[in-house]
C-alpha cells in the first residue's frame, strides 16, 4: 500500500483542459507521447465508423465564450457547510429534500461528483435580461490579462475587453451568455441519460438561449419551444402587441432515451363533450335568440328579422328584404315561449357568415337555433402535452396572490405558478421510479419546491427537490445614516422582515409543507428539507488577483467546529456522497472518525498509536465495517504519523480482503 497525496480545487484548469482530458481517456491513440493531439488519427476513426462529416455548419460565438469555458472548468472557490440546527429538527433530519444557499455556479461545481447523472428533471427560471430585471454580469474572479490570456487561450485585446465587462458589470447579450454557459454546461452533466431540462425565458434572450442550448445539449436533443400563456389579457405597455406569453425551452440529455409523460384526461368525458364536423370540434352553446335586458325587439330593431327554414332538408337562410324565396319555407322569428318579440344575437351579415356554426333543433316550442361553441385556447385537453401551454391556473397574477396569501405580503415579484410547474413535473418525471431528483438552481421564491410537495401528495410519489438560491439582500446601506433601507422593488419583502431572497425561499417552503400537513394530517410524505450553504468564508484569498498557487482554505491548522464540519461535508461531496447520505461517527478509542459511503475520514489531530490499534481491531472484528478508502487531513497529520498509519495498514491481517487505499488530502 502506498500513500496518495492530493490537493482539492487546485486552480490549474484552462478553457479546454477537462475536455482534453476526456479525449485522452477515450481516444488515447489520438495523442502522441508528448500529449500532442493527432487530428489525422481522429479522422481515421471517424471514417472507419462511417460517420457522416458535414462541411457546412454554424456556431454561436460571443465576446467571453472562451472565458465562459474557463469558468466552467475552474474548481469551486469555497466549501459547503450544513445548517446543523435546522437539519437536526425532527421534521428535517431524515428528509431527502435540499435547499442550498449560495451562488449557483459554485454550488453546481460542488455537486458535480456526487450528483453526476442523478437528476431526472431540471427546471430553471433564469434572469431574462430585459433591461429592467436587474441582471448585470458579476463574478468574484480577479484575473490579470496575462492569466486570462494563458488560461483561456485568447489574445490581450480580448482578455482586456472581458476583464472590462466583468469588472464594470454588463447586461449585454455577451455578458448574459457568459453567465449562462457554465451553469448549463454543468447542469447537463448532472442530468440522467433520460433526463430533461425545462428553461423559462422571454423574447429578450429566447433566440440566443436556443442557440446556446444547441451548443451545449446538441441540436438533435432539442424537444420543444413551448409558448406559455401566463397573462391572457396581455401586457398593454408593450409596443404594437400586448404580450401574453413567454417560452419554455425543452431539451433532453439524450432525446432518444427521454420519455415524456402524458396528462391525465378522461377520454369518455371528452368524447361526450365535443363533436366534430367538417369545420372542427364543437359543442352546443347558447340559443341564437338573445336574452337579458337588451333582448326585446324595440331595443335592437336591426336584430329582429326572420330566418327562413326548409323543413324538408332543414336548410335555412335570410334575405335582405325579409321575404322568402318561395312559399315552401317557414319563417322563424326570435320569439320566446311566451310569444314575446326579442332579437337575435347576430346581425344578418354575421348570420350569413356563420351559418355553419348553428345547430337546428325542433323542440316543444318549435324550431330553435343554437350556436356551436368552437374550442378556444386550452379548452380541449389531450393526453399528449400541446406545444402551446395554457390554463387559467398559469396566471402570474394568481401565482402572486397565492404567494401573498401564504406569506402574508407581496414579497416576491412574478413568482412562477404552481400549476405550471406541477404540469412540468408531470411531463418531465415519467419513469417507473417512485423517487426522482428535481433540480432548480434559480429557485427564487421556492415555487418548484412547493410544486414537488403538491405533486407528491396528489400523485403518490416521493420525488425530491434540490434547490439553489443566492442570498441576495433586500436592502442597501444608507450612506448617511448607515441604516438598512429597502432596495428598489423589495420594500414589501424588507418591511415583512426578509433580509434576503433566500429568507423568502426558506419561509415559503416551510409554510407550504405546514399547509399541506394541516390539510392532510395523515400524510406521511417528505415535507421537510435540509439546508446547506456554499461559503468562501474559510478561503485564504489573495488581495487583488486570483492566486493560482494558494489553494488553502484555512490560515490555522486548528480548525473551528464550523470549519471542521464544512471540510467534512465538502470532502464527502467531492468523493461522490450525496448531501443526504448518512454519516456515521466511528469511535476509535477516543478519536472520532467519520464513515460515509465506504470512505473513512480522519480530520481531527492527535491520531495516536492507540487510535491506530483501535482502527485495526475494528477492521478485523466488525463485519459491517469495511471502508475502501481512508482520507486524512494532511495539515493535522505530519509525515511520520502518515507513514505510521500506512505501515500499520500494510501489516494488518486484512481478513476481509478489503481493497483499502490511503489518501492524504490538503
Amino acid at each position: 500500500m502506498s500513500i496518495t497525496t492530493e490537493t482539492l480545487f487546485l486552480e490549474d484548469e484552462t478553457a479546454n483542459s477537462k475536455q482534453i482530458t476526456i479525449l485522452k481517456q477515450n481516444f488515447p491513440y489520438c495523442f502522441d507521447k508528448k500529449g500532442n493531439f493527432l487530428p489525422e488519427k481522429m479522422a481515421e476513426l471517424v471514417q472507419a465508423s462511417n460517420v457522416d462529416i458535414v462541411k457546412e455548419s454554424y456556431s454561436l460565438n460571443w465576446l467571453g465564450k472562451s472565458y465562459a469555458r474557463l469558468l466552467t472548468n475552474l474548481p469551486p472557490q469555497g466549501l459547503i457547510k450544513s445548517d446543523a440546527d435546522h437539519n437536526n429538527l425532527e421534521k428535517n433530519k431524515n428528509s431527502q429534500n435540499i435547499l442550498i444557499k449560495g451562488d449557483n455556479l459554485e454550488v453546481l461545481k460542488h455537486l458535480t461528483n456526487a450528483y453526476r447523472e442523478s437528476v431526472k428533471m431540471i427546471y430553471i427560471d433564469p434572469p431574462y435580461n430585459t433591461g429592467s430585471d436587474g441582471f448585470v454580469y458579476e463574478d468574484n474572479f480577479k484575473f490579470t490579462s496575462k492569466q486570462l490570456m494563458e488560461l483561456a487561450g485568447i489574445d490581450k485585446e480580448e482578455a482586456d475587453r472581458i476583464i472590462s465587462f466583468t469588472e464594470k458589470g454588463s447586461s449585454s447579450h455577451s455578458a448574459w451568455l457568459t453567465f449562462m454557459y457554465p451553469r448549463l454546461y454543468i447542469a447537463r452533466e448532472l442530468l440522467k441519460e433520460d433526463g430533461v431540462i425545462f428553461i423559462s425565458i422571454d423574447d429578450n434572450e429566447q433566440a440566443t438561449l436556443k442557440l446556446l442550448c444547441d451548443d451545449i445539449f446538441s441540436e438533435e436533443n432539442f424537444i420543444a419551444s413551448l409558448p406559455v400563456v401566463m397573462n391572457l389579457k396581455g401586457n398593454q405597455d408593450n409596443f404594437g402587441f400586448a404580450d401574453t406569453h413567454e417560452y419554455c425551452l425543452v431539451y433532453g440529455k439524450n432525446k432518444n432515451e427521454s420519455v415524456l409523460d402524458f396528462f391525465d384526461v378522461d377520454e369518455e368525458e371528452l368524447e361526450n363533450s365535443w363533436t366534430e364536423d367538417e369545420h372542427g370540434l364543437y359543442k352546443v352553446a347558447d340559443n341564437l335568440r338573445a336574452t337579458g335586458a337588451n333582448a326585446p325587439r324595440e331595443k335592437r330593431q336591426n336584430l329582429w328579422y326572420p330566418i327562413f327554414l326548409n323543413e324538408t332538408d332543414q336548410s335555412f337562410y335570410n334575405t335582405e328584404n325579409d321575404m322568402p324565396l318561395d312559399d315552401s319555407h317557414t319563417s322563424i322569428y326570435p320569439l320566446n315561449p311566451e310569444g314575446d318579440e326579442l332579437s337575435w344575437y347576430w346581425k344578418k351579415t354575421t348570420f350569413n357568415r356563420n351559418k355553419h356554426n348553428l345547430i337546428l333543433k325542433k323542440t316543444k316550442n318549435g324550431w330553435q337555433f343554437y350556436r356551436k361553441q368552437r374550442p378556444q385556447l386550452g379548452d380541449i385537453p389531450t393526453k399528449k402535452p400541446k406545444t402551446i401551454w395554457y390554463k387559467p391556473d398559469y396566471s402570474t397574477s394568481s401565482a402572486t396572490t397565492d404567494l401573498k396569501n401564504l406569506l402574508g405580503a407581496k414579497v416576491f415579484p412574478s413568482p412562477k405558478p404552481i400549476p405550471f410547474l406541477y404540469d412540468l413535473i408531470k411531463v418531465g418525471t415519467a419513469s417507473e421510479t417512485e423517487s426522482e431528483i428535481i433540480l432548480d438552481f434559480f429557485t427564487g421564491s421556492g415555487s418548484t419546491a412547493q410544486a414537488v410537495f403538491e405533486f407528491n401528495l396528489d400523485q403518490n410519489k416521493s420525488h425530491n427537490f434540490l434547490c439553489v438560491q443566492l442570498d441576495l439582500p433586500t436592502y442597501t446601506i444608507d450612506k448617511d445614516s448607515g441604516k438598512r433601507i429597502a432596495k428598489k422593488g423589495s420594500k414589501e419583502a424588507f418591511d415583512a422582515g426578509y433580509s434576503t431572497i433566500f429568507d423568502i425561499t426558506q419561509d415559503r417552503v416551510e409554510k407550504a409543507g405546514l399547509k399541506i400537513q394541516a390539510a392532510h394530517p395523515s400524510y406521511k410524505g417528505d415535507l421537510g428539507f435540509k439546508i446547506f450553504e456554499a461559503t468562501n468564508d474559510f478561503r485564504v484569498k489573495a488581495d487583488t488577483t486570483l492566486d493560482l498557487d494558494n489553494p488553502s482554505f484555512f490560515n490555522d491548522i486548528q480548525l473551528t467546529d464550523a470549519q471542521y464540519q464544512a471540510l467534512l461535508t465538502t470532502w464527502r461531496l467531492y468523493d461522490g456522497s450525496k448531501l443526504t447520505e448518512t454519516v456515521y461517527d466511528i469511535s476509535l478509542n477516543g478519536y472520532t472518525a467519520h464513515l460515509c459511503k465506504g470512505r473513512l475520514y480522519l480530520i481531527a489531530p492527535d491520531f495516536t498509536v492507540k487510535n491506530i490499534t483501535a482502527l485495526l481491531e475494528k477492521l478485523n472484528s466488525d463485519k459491517d465495517f469495511a471502508p475502501n478508502k481512508i482520507v486524512m487531513y494532511g495539515s493535522n497529520f505530519d509525515s511520520a504519523h502518515q507513514m505510521e498509519l500506512n505501515e500499520a495498514l500494510k501489516s494488518y491481517g486484512n481478513k476481509k480482503s478489503i481493497d483499502l487505499s490511503l489518501i492524504v488530502r490538503y
